[in-house]
């Protein structure tokens, strides 16, 4: 077996996997998002202090909103469904909870590297680019337009002569 043959099968072995990735992503932003939305839903008082102390404008305002993005674009990207627009909005969260709270207790820029926020963005980026996977609602969606739209309507089947 030459060195072609064993890449070759690798990439094949591989592209039967290309389902995983974006599953695992989803499932890890999932998993992280849809409790701390919950969370913060169900104690916007300390939230909106937290946000106030941060110097965010309307706390008031921002924290219910911040809060349900979490919880349902979290929602929304654990199944597959819309999940690039979905991704938008959580790597926006990310964003601002980059500059408001983790970027001024940093000593140098470096260590910017090391926290969550960013990886939450870098899966989030992934999820945007690629999309959520074929095991995902938007995959089924897709497959199930696809299928209607090959098969005719009853109502449009060509009369017999």
């Amino acid at each position: 077996m030459s060195v072609q043959d064993i890449r070759d099968t690798s990439l094949r072995l591989l592209r039967r996997l290309d389902w995983a990735p974006p599953l695992l992503a989803r499932l890890v932003i999932g998993a992280v998002f849809i409790p701390t939305g919950w969370g913060k839903l169900h104690n916007l008082p300390d939230i909106i202090a937290f946000f106030r102390e941060l110097g965010i404008p309307y706390p008031e305002l921002q924290a219910p909103f911040v809060s349900s993005i979490e919880l349902v674009c979290g929602g929304l990207v654990l199944v597959g469904l819309a999940t690039r627009l979905a991704a938008a909005p959580l790597i926006g969260t990310m964003v601002v909870a980059i500059l408001t709270a983790v970027w001024p207790q940093l000593d140098t820029a470096r260590e910017i590297f090391g926290k969550e926020e960013l990886h939450y963005i870098a899966l989030l980026a992934y999820l945007v680019v690629t999309g959520p996977g074929a095991i995902s609602l938007d995959a089924l969606a897709t497959r199930l337009i696809g299928a209607t739209a090959s098969s005719p309507h009853p109502t449009m089947r060509p009369a017999r002569a």
